[in-house]
């Protein structure tokens, strides 16, 4: 019986290529580049803001890195003023998560967004209190698809591996949900597609956030 279901966030709880692409781009003017489309992102995201920058600054000519910190610290001061810039949950999601809180299954995020940013991105969309639990990329917590941030949910809700659901868009979550001994959902709404998450072995792939409820139905933890 599965008491927990952890979520990934970018791409998979909410839609925010709009806001990581505005943020990365006032980045990239302060260099002088031109803004990226907003369509790249759906493949810069995923593994944090330092290799989202690399990826960005790499596509902009800056093979050396040259701006590689300072682009990673800007793109968190940044962020950090408006992380809820154009970001909406996706259609059915809201309605999903009150759900399955209803029937007493502990809801996490584990996010390689920078932490501050995470809890004020999730609390901001979804109030506070929805979740019982949030862990984003910080100097304690190494980033995905290290374990480390769903076993410490985990820990937290005093349940084991074997009794939570890892809920992702990209490879970065299958291997995360993996490592960390979970069983995976990879999600088709999300940044990536089917082929990623199946060469990535996925336990299971849905193209709607209700169909999580299957997995939990009739069951009261």
């Amino acid at each position: 019986m599965y008491k927990a279901c952890i979520f990934d966030l970018d791409g998979t709880l909410a839609n925010t290529v709009e806001s990581i692409a505005y943020v990365a781009n006032k980045v990239l003017k302060k260099f002088g580049y031109d803004p990226l489309p907003t369509e790249r992102f759906y493949r810069y995201c995923g593994e944090g803001g330092r290799k989202l920058m690399e990826r960005c600054l790499r596509d902009c000519g800056d093979i050396q890195m040259t701006h590689l910190d300072e682009g990673e610290k800007l793109y968190i001061d940044i962020f950090a003023e408006n992380p809820l810039y154009h970001v909406v949950p996706y259609e059915g999601m809201v309605e999903t998560l009150k759900r399955l809180k209803e029937q007493g299954v502990f809801l996490a995020v584990c996010t390689n967004k920078p932490h501050q940013a995470a809890v004020e991105t999730v609390e901001g969309i979804f109030g506070p209190g929805l979740f019982d639990g949030i862990q984003g990329q910080c100097e304690t917590v190494r980033r995905k698809p290290a374990p480390d941030a769903p076993l410490r949910m985990a820990e937290l809700f005093q349940v084991t591996p074997a009794e939570c659901v890892y809920v992702g868009d990209t490879w970065t979550d299958m291997q995360t949900g993996k490592a960390a001994g979970m069983y995976t959902v990879g999600v088709l709404w999300g940044f990536r597609d089917r082929q990623e998450l199946e060469e990535n072995h996925a336990d299971q792939i849905i193209s709607r956030p209700e169909e999580l409820l299957e997995l939990f139905k009739g069951e009261k933890v």
